[in-house]
């Protein structure tokens, strides 16, 4: 008789199955064939030497997507989630003060975070769709005196791409530290890492740059890297410690020594990406999004819809956001989407939750012939689903 008391599960006998999605959301988007063959060549040691190779390739491609020369930077295993705490596990400890501007989600999600390991978190907040004046910063930089200030350029709940220009220089004249999430917007918004003074920058694999999710950029300025190797405590987390991090890397001049098994798969996608990025470069990415953004946005006005960031100068190109049409409720609409055109456009997230919805036109997938469907299926989704009569 068998000492096994859990039977083998019946649905592990049968085949996988995996359906086909356009992936118009805000992400992850669709992988291209390239991508997805780089991400299925042969396994290889995490410390090989041929691993360490395709590791440098990854750092510089990342230095050329930040626009930056700093020498610590790398991509976490893990998703931008993982970026967004090892930024602020190694540049902050306990009892230090941190400004979090939150308009959208992911400020909530960084201040959350930032309580979680013990800091003092003070919360500069605007409604979902508003972004924060030069002087408003200052007066709260002036006020409490953070550490360190975090910002989310391309807020993907509410469509914002939330300026950049002065904000480092504010920031220091504070000695303060500029934190900046670009998750959604890098590859296909302008961001300028050194030329701005962002002292930590990070991203996510799975936007604009195509590959699956799992891998973040980061990368840390001189200012930051003093602010981390001088702290008094340990991070709150080895496996996202940044001193060793930094030699896994590479970025500290001395022998790689075992830290963690990085996501080999994940590596070999994401150097493929950066390397599509570099192909098509930086300047005719952002342009290419910018004109897709466009087109949509005209299309959407053709069809009624409003969009939900008033001032065209602050829409994030990659992320649309589009007001709930009154009288439907959001969810039948993608819900209808889905069903009829198997694809993916959501609704809000956090503070716009039943505000807007949402369409992602990033990479591989920003072409105009994705923006015409998105229209059209939106168009047949007003006809069909039913509006309330209140």
């Amino acid at each position: 008789m068998s000492s096994l008391t859990v039977p083998v599960p019946a649905s592990l006998l049968l085949p996988l199955k995996v359906p086909y999605r356009l992936m118009l959301g805000p992400g992850p988007s669709n992988v291209p064939p390239r991508i997805l063959s780089a991400g299925g060549r042969p396994i290889i040691g995490h410390m090989h030497k041929e691993m360490f190779e395709i590791m440098d390739d990854i750092k510089k491609g990342i230095q050329y997507a930040f626009q930056t020369k700093n020498e610590l930077t790398m991509a976490i295993s893990g998703s931008g989630h993982a970026a967004m705490e090892a930024a602020l596990y190694n540049a902050v400890e306990r009892g230090e003060t941190v400004l979090i501007g939150v308009n959208g989600i992911w400020g909530e999600r960084a201040a959350d975070i930032s309580e979680r390991m013990g800091a003092d978190a003070k919360r500069l907040v605007k409604l979902p769709g508003e972004c924060f004046t030069l002087q408003e910063i200052e007066q709260a930089l002036s006020k409490h005196k953070p550490v360190l200030f975090f910002i989310t350029h391309g807020e993907s709940s509410t469509g914002i791409a939330h300026p950049l220009d002065g904000l480092g220089a504010l920031c220091h004249k504070y000695n303060c530290l500029l934190l900046v999430d670009s998750v959604a917007s890098l590859g296909g918004a302008p961001i300028y890492m050194d030329k701005q003074e962002i002292d930590i920058l990070y991203s996510g694999s799975q936007k604009v740059l195509n590959a699956p999710p799992g891998t973040a950029p980061i990368s840390f300025s001189e200012r930051a890297k003093q602010k981390i190797f001088s702290r008094e405590t340990k991070p709150v987390s080895f496996y996202l410690d940044m001193g060793w991090l930094a030699n896994y890397w590479g970025c500290d001049g001395k022998p790689r020594v075992y830290h963690h098994t990085g996501p080999v798969s994940g590596f070999f996608a994401l150097r493929e990406s950066l390397a599509i990025l570099a192909e098509q470069g930086l300047e005719n990415n952002w342009k290419h999004h910018q004109e897709m953004a466009l087109y949509l946005h005209q299309g959407l006005e053709k069809l009624g819809l409003k969009l939900f960031v008033k001032d065209k100068n602050l829409r994030l190109p990659t992320v649309t956001t589009i007001a709930v049409p009154e009288g439907y409720d959001w969810r039948d609409i993608t819900a209808y989407i889905m069903k009829n055109y198997s694809m993916e456009i959501t609704g809000g997230l956090g503070p716009s939750v039943g505000m807007v919805l949402r369409v992602g036109l990033m990479g591989y997938n920003c072409t105009k012939a994705n923006a015409d469907l998105v229209l059209q299926a939106l168009g047949d989704a007003l006809q069909h689903c039913q509006k309330s009569k209140v």
